[in-house]
């Protein structure tokens, strides 16, 4: 099996140097087909999302693509592998294809990183491809490449020219994203302030009207978008288009043409894996270059119905923002203190002169770009317009769309000379909105629904003061803080104990409150003390997983006590309160050592098994206050009822988070932001008007976020209480040693 590295005659046995070489190849053609498949990813999810001018959500430039890229192109860099044949001469042009149409897809995926993440891989592909380059014309010289001389020189042209556009993108986009962010800003504290004024308007539906406003500033300010409508990016998918066909006509020449070609006999050290990697990278190359090309379409899809009527000297021109950034760093003094006066002046010099170089050779690489987009508009745009005049389409919409459309088009955030783009971008993204709440809506909660809409509550809540009494001390020192949660999972574990209830009615409420939690848990991601509360929400997400999955309540078969003999309702109250006794004293007897630091330990950090013992005695205790003689349905019914209560005043949160999902993220991440928010939205739209039916009239529920807030405006709107707040007073601020008798 192992081999000695000399032969007999002492000469180096390099035998067996070539049998790996064709797995080489299967590794060359696996990297190849994982970025074909992530790229057609990123095609059928811009189909499916008509987003067209298809955003890298699956192949963007990070460092794991970069080095399936660098893998993928292994035919192309090396130099010394013997090709002798058809096949492995394609495969040397199909690597070399291959590279630009990979950097034509990068595109967009610039505008998703940060300056210095940008800068670093930017680096890293240049290195890629201008080694790419001077292997090829290595291997043109030494004869490893010696047919397709033509078809690699006009390849590497183009890498040339895709390497410039991505470093002409890469110097634009923070000056970019400063003024999308700003505009975004202005226009946001704009909406804001008619949202403020339309306080007559259900939160329904003033929320569907904000949420348009929003999407239509994310969507036309995303980076991605920005990019993707841009003069170089439209022009790179004409130059990946002249690449697939320079790929196409080599391989079309061989077959048709044979004469025109001297192959040699022999085999290549790649043997029969040279066939895979063209059939993998060829396919690859056919693939990436559906996103590049339709981005060309797409741009001139959008300039052809304002470029015909309009002069063209405004096409040409190139933004300030193309070259700001260099402007300020052409100016800007180099801080040196290494070298005399005359030297630094000599550098300074150099610097400025070198900066108004790259500066000529951006704005002339941006004309160009402008230049390409106009000739294929000029060529392009006749066939679009005779497809518009066969449709059919005149421009001629109803009078509401119109005025929809211009309420829209306040909201589009445009670029220095896209203001022909304006009408255009709101036009074909004005029903996206729509599109979002409708999928929503087929993911309603419909048990949860169905839940809320059968409760008969009061507008006042009163099950969220009703589950928990002041006269309960509690079985720690201090009381932990609540969330909504941990309630929610108590009384429900309470409700399945209740003996005597069909178990259709109990598996019903797990199930309405399953969907409820979900609501819950991104309710409280949202809140100010998320961290205070982070403890309290695992115990809550702990009991509940136990709850739903098994009827257990901390290891307590809730089913079987529901089954209990002759057991009434408040008995089974009466036993669950002792069982959370009996588990906080069980936890206090086996760590002795640390009852101490229990003690003092802030109540918001007590164990998982604690805090949830904590919250079951309370409102066992609590129910047993008030429901002594109570039957067994009636007392479901009120738990249940109760549950409701809590669910609705935590779920009248939901505008909030709705609002904040689309206030609080960066610009890389605002639109898939605001797309959840919309699909939230569209997921609990049903309850919001439930919400609205039932909440007080003269409540703000955007400030109410706490239970513990809610519990004491709820508290406040009873008269009951307000008349009993002085009794319940005073029987909690008794003596210290009222707390050691609760847990003894």
């Amino acid at each position: 099996m192992f081999h000695s590295g000399c032969t007999a005659d002492g000469s180096l046995n390099n035998s067996k140097f070539n049998d790996p070489m064709p797995w080489i190849g299967i590794y060359v053609a696996a990297a190849s087909s994982i970025c074909g498949i992530a790229m057609a990813l990123d095609a059928l999810h811009g189909f499916r999302y008509k987003k067209f001018w298809f955003p890298c959500k699956f192949f963007s430039m990070n460092a794991t693509t970069l080095t399936v890229i660098a893998i993928s192109v292994k035919f192309s860099v090396d130099l010394n592998a013997a090709m002798p044949r058809r096949q492995d001469q394609l495969a040397k042009v199909s690597s070399s294809a291959f590279i630009c149409m990979v950097m034509g897809n990068l595109l967009p995926s610039l505008g998703t990183m940060e300056d210095t993440e940008l800068l670093m891989n930017i680096i890293a592909l240049g290195i890629l491809v201008v080694t790419a380059i001077v292997n090829i014309c290595i291997q043109m010289v030494t004869g490893v490449i010696f047919e397709f001389w033509i078809e690699h020189g006009l390849i590497m042209v183009l890498m040339v020219v895709l390497l410039s556009i991505l470093c002409c993108l890469s110097l634009a986009i923070p000056t970019k994203k400063c003024f999308l962010d700003t505009t975004y800003e202005k226009k946001l504290r704009k909406a804001n302030l008619v949202c403020f004024t339309r306080r007559n308007v259900s939160a329904a539906d003033r929320l569907r009207q904000d949420l348009g406003k929003y999407w239509m500033m994310a969507y036309t300010s995303s980076p991605q978008f920005v990019i993707g409508r841009s003069a170089p990016c439209s022009a790179s998918g004409a130059f990946c288009l002249v690449n697939l066909f320079i790929l196409a006509e080599s391989i079309v020449r061989t077959r048709l043409m044979p004469w025109s070609f001297r192959f040699c006999s022999g085999d290549s050290d790649y043997r029969w894996s040279t066939t895979l990697v063209l059939v993998c990278q060829t396919a690859a190359v056919v693939v990436g270059t559906i996103s590049p090309a339709f981005r060309w379409f797409m741009t001139i899809n959008f300039r052809c119905p304002t470029l015909a009527s309009q002069a063209s000297e405004q096409e040409f021109v190139v933004e300030r923002y193309w070259i700001k950034q260099m402007l300020f760093w052409q100016v800007q003094p180099l801080d040196l203190r290494i070298c005399s006066r005359r030297g630094r002046r000599l550098i300074h010099g150099a610097k400025f002169h070198f900066f108004r170089f790259l500066i000529g050779m951006q704005t002339g690489l941006v004309f160009c770009c402008k230049a390409i987009r106009y000739v294929s508009i000029f060529f392009v745009g006749r066939f679009l317009r005779l497809r518009r005049f066969l449709k059919g389409d005149n421009g001629v919409h109803s009078e509401d769309a119109e005025n929809m459309n211009m309420e829209l088009s306040r909201y589009v955030i445009y670029l220095e000379g896209e203001e022909v783009l304006v009408d255009l971008m709101m036009a074909n993204n004005c029903d996206a909105t729509d599109h979002w709440i409708k999928i929503g809506e087929k993911q309603q909660p419909k048990n949860l629904i169905n839940l809320l809409e059968r409760s008969s509550c009061l507008s006042s809540f009163n099950g969220v003061h009703d589950f928990d009494s002041n006269k309960v001390p509690s079985l720690g020192c201090g009381e932990p803080p609540n969330c909504w949660a941990l309630p929610i999972v108590t009384l429900t574990s309470i409700a399945v104990a209740i003996p005597n209830i069909d178990k259709q009615l109990k598996d019903q409420l797990i199930s309405s409150v399953d969907e409820g939690l979900k609501y819950v848990k991104e309710i409280e991601n949202y809140m100010e003390k998320a961290k205070e509360l982070k403890h309290v929400l695992k115990a809550a997400e702990a009991a509940w997983s136990e709850v739903e999955l098994s009827n257990k309540w901390s290891d307590i078969d809730l089913s079987k006590l529901a089954h209990q003999e002759h057991a009434t309702g408040t008995e089974i109250i009466k036993s669950l309160a002792e069982i959370s006794k009996g588990k906080c004293m069980e936890f206090l007897n086996k760590d002795m050592v640390h009852v101490d630091e229990f003690l003092k330990d802030s109540p918001s950090r007590w164990p998982l098994g604690v805090l949830a013992a904590n919250s079951m005695y309370r409102i066992c205790e609590t129910l047993m206050l008030t429901n002594q003689k109570e039957t067994s349905e009636r007392l479901f019914e009120k738990i249940s009822h109760m549950i409701c209560d809590v669910l609705l005043a935590a779920l009248s949160n939901l505008q909030y988070v709705v609002s904040r999902k689309c206030h609080e993220s960066k610009i890389e991440e605002r639109e898939k932001s605001i797309r959840s928010a919309v699909l939230l939205f569209g997921k609990t739209k049903k309850i919001l008007e439930v919400i609205d039916k039932k909440r007080p009239q003269d409540s703000d529920h955007g400030k109410l976020i706490h239970i513990d807030d809610w519990h004491l405006v709820s508290k406040s709107m009873d008269p009951l209480y307000s008349m009993s707040s002085s009794t319940d007073e005073e029987t909690t601020a008794s003596s210290p040693s009222d707390f050691y008798i609760s847990v003894e």
